[in-house]
């Protein structure tokens, strides 16, 4: 899923290739991918692109007053185009969501992988009438979201680290992948409470919170938006990569499952040497 540092790379992307550029078609393939109809997708056509912004995971393109956000999900994704095919493209079993096509002849392409089909696209005059957008929390990376701010989101919060890392209402942008990573910098367990952080850790994690979504932006800067998957994978320490040793001490990277998702960590770096159990089978380490 792209996250944060990703979907900051698209926006600065897009905002070079789009801005005062004219939308002269939005072509959905998949209608499934349509979450807002009044205003129609057909009333972006026509209008000059005047920004691109990101609201947490979501991709904010804003043309003459209206706005094209999306949120490319688990397995959604964007693909440029400098010329695009001719002719409409036909609804079918292929990837293709989604086209929006420019006056020079370019334009990008939304597609979506798999068969959970969770890629969103909405037509809106205000982002904030979007659920998604609406309970976003702070930004990690906005200049007034400090350690104080940090700690007291972490007051009498009674969840485990990591799925308060990925809760967007709480804090927006972090995902799966950024969690593990933000966790191992800050040398902590997935499954401690954020609520029995001491001063010192409620510290190190907001560093390595800063630090690490920090440098994943900065490596993503100026990376065409087709190579940015290959970049983020390149860049992750533990995350998907179970059974390589750890970057810092060389120990076994482990891996937790979970039903739809799982996530890696290294024993020595995190847990005090102690390989987690699977949280469905066992009480969970602290």
């Amino acid at each position: 899923m792209p996250e944060l540092p990703e979907v900051e790379a698209l926006k600065d992307f897009l905002a070079d290739h789009l801005v005062g550029r004219q939308v002269v078609r939005v072509l959905p393939v998949a209608i499934s991918v349509l979450k807002t109809y009044d205003p129609p997708v057909t009333a972006f056509e026509g209008r000059e692109v005047t920004a691109v912004r990101r609201h947490g995971k979501f991709l904010d393109i804003e043309a003459d007053g209206l706005h094209f956000v999306t949120h490319l999900a688990r397995a959604g994704w964007l693909h440029w185009k400098d010329t695009l095919p001719d002719g409409r493209p036909r609804p079918g079993k292929g990837p293709l969501a989604l086209r929006v096509a420019l006056e020079t002849g370019e334009g990008f392409d939304l597609t979506e992988a798999g068969t959970q089909k969770k890629l969103a696209v909405y037509v809106v005059r205000d982002p904030a009438e979007i659920p998604g957008v609406a309970r976003l929390g702070p930004d990690p990376l906005a200049e007034d979201f400090d350690e104080v701010r940090f700690a007291k989101l972490l007051e009498g919060e009674r969840r485990q680290l990591k799925g308060a890392l990925r809760d967007q209402s709480l804090i927006a942008g972090v995902g799966n992948a950024y969690s593990d990573e933000i966790l191992h910098a800050a040398r902590m367990s997935p499954f401690k409470l954020a609520a029995t952080l001491s001063p010192e850790e409620t510290r190190r994690l907001y560093e390595a919170l800063r630090s690490t979504l920090t440098e994943a932006v900065a490596r993503s800067h100026g990376v065409a938006a087709g190579r940015l998957k290959a970049e983020k994978k390149s860049g992750l320490r533990v995350h998907g990569r179970t059974g390589e040793p750890c970057p810092v001490c060389g120990d076994t990277i482990r891996e937790v499952s979970f039903s739809d998702s799982s996530l890696q960590y290294c024993p020595t770096c995190q847990t005090g040497g102690k390989p987690l159990a699977d949280r469905r089978m066992s009480k969970l380490l602290k």
